[in-house]
């Protein structure tokens, strides 16, 4: 395997756009090209996919052992892998799971992605500070985003000269390849009209601002990484139907792949079309954003009719968005409250909506995921009722204990966590 980690000193400094653009140049050219995210990610793994038509990876190195990581990521064609907030920025108490653990992990070499819009001279500073930060991660050199100027350009360069730093691009303001935003991060890719212009754009501007030449040389010099076999998720159950559709888009192509490879077999339905459950050993509610589409799930009677008359024989499972499924009711940002499913006595909110975020330990009571589970919980959602025996016993990154999270009743259960992987060390 050969490639490269595109990261940044912070969050905002453009590395998701520059990420696509190059992705998206790579693939007009009809160059072989994978992608990955570092860390608990499904809005942005959506975009890389829509650029290279071909799944996006998810690389955890907080969740995921060292050899998952490597066996993820080995392939015939060429890595680049969109890192997560800044370089070094990771879990507590020592920034496991940063983008410079898996750059650690796998030996690829570093560019930093630099917002240059109010710096000059200060940029060699910040640079150089990355790059000498750690000698385990080889940060090979920068692009500078958000340019104003030629003269602003030959700053810039002359700042990082001294350094040896290379410069693998200049990318000017382009301020209309911003991402609409909303509660919960970006506007997910199929909800976005003109994502294919959008993508067009941003390889438009990797191929006229970007050395893809000198990236490319750079992904075929990182040492070649040979295909390993680890431990994988076991499936939960043979015949899986799983929810897919807007309302209910966040899984993990990582755990489907491993079910799949198990024998497991899989299939898609969507409760926004009101299709009902297909038949299975298991019936799996993903997360998303219900609370978008609250009335029509409520309205979708055949889905929640086939809901309830499977849950009497059939094992449900439902995460963080399909939890609140799940429930008595969901009540939207609006006020207004909609009947759910009515399987797990749970009511949620989101009229004054909360954060919860955080990486998990999870262990479960009972159910079709016996732990231990590695997970990650983001969502401002709240409980304002939630009565029952709890799925999962929890502790945070740094191994405090949390209070129980979930519910079960039945057949049924279901929590607020995204698990990643089955991971107990």
């Amino acid at each position: 395997m050969s490639g490269l980690i595109i990261a940044a000193p912070a969050s905002g400094s453009g590395k998701t756009t520059i990420t696509l653009g190059l992705l998206h140049a790579l693939t007009r050219r009809g160059l072989p090209i994978r992608s990955a995210k570092s860390g608990p990610d499904y809005i942005d793994p959506a975009f890389h996919a829509a650029a290279t038509g071909t799944p996006c990876l998810n690389l955890d190195a907080w969740a995921m052992s060292p050899a998952r990581i490597r066996s993820l990521a080995a392939g015939p064609a060429p890595l680049i892998i969109e890192g997560a907030m800044g370089l070094f920025d990771g879990a507590p108490p020592d920034n496991q799971g940063s983008s410079a653990h898996l750059a650690r992990i796998l030996g690829l070499p570093v560019v930093l992605v630099i917002d240059a819009a109010r710096m000059s001279g200060s940029v060699a500073a910040l640079a150089e500070g990355f790059a000498r930060h750690d000698p385990q991660v080889h940060v090979a050199g920068v692009i500078l985003n958000n340019i104003g100027s030629p003269r602003h350009a030959a700053m810039l360069r002359r700042a990082l000269t001294p350094t040896g730093l290379a410069i693998f691009g200049e990318v000017p303001r382009s301020p209309g390849l911003s991402h609409p935003s909303r509660h919960l991060g970006l506007v997910q890719a199929q909800e976005r009209g003109d994502l294919a212009q959008y993508l067009a754009r941003a390889a438009d501007i990797a191929d006229s601002h970007l050395d893809i030449d000198a990236l490319l040389a750079l992904m075929a010099a990182a040492p070649t990484l040979a295909h390993t076999t680890t431990a994988r998720a076991r499936p939960p159950a043979q015949r899986i139907a799983i929810a897919r559709d807007a309302a209910f888009a966040f899984t993990y192509p990582h755990l489907l792949r491993d079910w799949r490879d198990a024998g497991a077999e899989l299939q898609f339905f969507s409760p926004l079309a009101n299709d009902p459950a297909p038949a299975a050993d298991l019936i799996y509610l993903p997360g998303g954003y219900p609370e978008l589409h609250a009335g029509q799930i409520a309205a979708a009677s055949i889905f929640m009719q086939s809901l309830k008359i499977a849950a009497q024989t059939t094992p449900i499972y439902g995460e963080c968005g399909g939890y609140m499924v799940l429930g008595q009711s969901l009540t939207d940002a609006q006020g207004v409250t909609h009947k759910m499913a009515d399987l797990l006595p749970l009511d949620t909110s989101m009229a004054q909506p909360k954060l919860h975020l955080g990486y998990r330990q999870l262990d479960s009571y009972y159910g079709p995921f016996p732990g231990p589970w590695r997970g990650h919980e983001f969502h401002y959602a709240v409980t304002t009722r939630a009565e029952g025996p709890p799925l999962f016993s929890a502790r945070d990154a740094e191994g405090n204990q949390l209070p129980r999270m979930g519910l079960r009743q039945g057949h049924v259960c279901g929590s607020f966590a995204h698990l990643i992987d089955q991971r107990g060390d």
